[in-house]
């Protein structure tokens, strides 16, 4: 393994080890510290299952991953294990970590984040739950469905988990899947790759912690299915590598990123959409997949700071450290766990050229120091398709 594949590895692990040990072994809710600004009872509903479903989200590529050396696949074998015993430890009714699904709007948004973690790890979890834990899955999913999301990237949570009811065999509700799909490509696609989330757009991390990657994932995976979801496909991975562009030339010299917007204690899952385009092979012309691995290093060195975790390995709401004042009244110790979602790319084997390829001053680092580099471009309307015509588009606020 590479330096970085190692780093990368270990990190991970040291993250997320807690949160599958104890729940493999059906002692999460007793043992998972509850850090949050709101009234703890209320919090303690949710967090269980923010932290599975947050976790895995980022965990479950690695969980598919092959070529691997014999150390890291003797590893992944025992981390596979332990994720589908927890999934059942998490699921089933007389189990004392089953966790919560039908009350208030949070498990819409945690489902979803299983789901994803579902999605992107076919055979180690779809293609390996014993047919009993499938079923309480599917109850479990079919459960949110009771809660009234807003209107928000909470619709594209629902989408999310329609499409792994689907996957695992369940009676899925493709309208879902499509008023989300709607919503965001016509409607709420402001330009340059960003989406808004809501009617009204606020600068923050929300286009990479949910949007852009579950967009795709959902698109990839259902787009075949109906041609009216499969118009979307080759335009919205367009828009996701303007993004990951984008992504990549917020990475500071020193690793450092901007603190801007809400939801910062999900520290470097702020870059979860840059991290999907590298593990999908969809990274934007002219940026070598192993500068994307440099500059994502730097910035994860840079975040792990003194501080991240309690005296017992759990996670302490912080941006860079330990910083409660960092956590709005939804973030509580199990929220976190999103920042797993920057490991995707150790589902490629490390003879791909992200792990493989030589070490590449990321873009920042390179201009601050006087290098070359290329000229950024804006993603326009005008040269690829569009969803809306042209009278639409202009009714929607848009610009000749």
């Amino acid at each position: 393994m590479s330096d970085d594949r190692s780093y990368w590895l270990d990190t991970m692990l040291k993250i997320a080890d807690p949160v599958w040990t104890a729940l493999a072994e059906g002692r999460l809710k007793k043992e998972m510290p509850i850090e949050c600004k709101a009234e703890r009872d209320t919090r303690a509903k949710f967090t269980h299952l923010e932290a599975l479903g947050r976790t895995l989200c980022g965990f479950a590529p690695w969980l598919d991953a092959t070529g691997l050396s014999a150390d890291e696949e003797a590893k992944r074998a025992r981390y596979a294990d332990l994720v589908r015993r927890a999934i059942d430890k998490a699921t089933d009714p007389a189990s004392p970590d089953r966790m919560t699904f039908d009350e208030g709007i949070q498990p819409i948004c945690d489902a979803a984040f299983l789901s994803h973690g579902l999605i992107r790890a076919p055979k180690a979890l779809l293609g390996k739950l014993e047919p009993r834990v499938k079923k309480n899955l599917i109850d479990c999913l079919i459960e949110q469905r009771t809660r009234k999301p807003s209107y928000s990237n909470f619709i594209l949570f629902g989408a999310m988990n329609e499409v792994a009811i689907h996957l695992l065999g369940g009676p899925w509700d493709p309208m879902r899947v499509d008023f989300a799909v709607r919503t965001f490509c016509e409607y709420w696609y402001k330009g340059d790759g960003v989406y808004s989330d809501g009617v009204e757009y606020c600068w923050n991390y929300y286009n990479s912690y949910v949007i852009g990657p579950m967009l795709v994932d959902i698109l990839r995976t259902v787009g075949p299915i109906d041609p009216d979801w499969g118009q979307y496909v080759e335009v919205v991975e367009k828009r996701a590598r303007r993004y990951a562009a984008i992504q990549e030339r917020l990475i500071n010299p020193d690793g450092s990123f901007p603190p801007v917007g809400r939801s910062l204690a999900y520290r470097f899952g702020a870059f979860q959409h840059l991290a999907q385009m590298a593990l999908e092979h969809l990274l934007p012309e002219g940026l070598p997949p192993s500068q994307a691995r440099s500059g994502l290093t730097a910035m994860i060195r840079r975040t792990m700071t003194p501080g991240t975790f309690d005296d017992e390995g759990w996670l302490r709401i912080g941006f860079c450290g330990a910083q409660p004042g960092v956590g709005e009244v939804y973030i509580s110790t199990g929220s976190l766990y999103l920042c797993c979602a920057v490991f995707l790319p150790l589902g490629l084997p490390p003879s791909d050229e992200f792990w493989a390829g030589p070490a590449l001053d990321w873009t920042s680092k390179r201009m601050w120091s006087g290098g070359e580099c290329n000229i950024d471009e804006a993603l326009h309307f005008t040269g690829h398709k569009t969803i809306l015509d042209h009278d639409e588009y202009l009714a929607h606020g848009g610009k000749h």
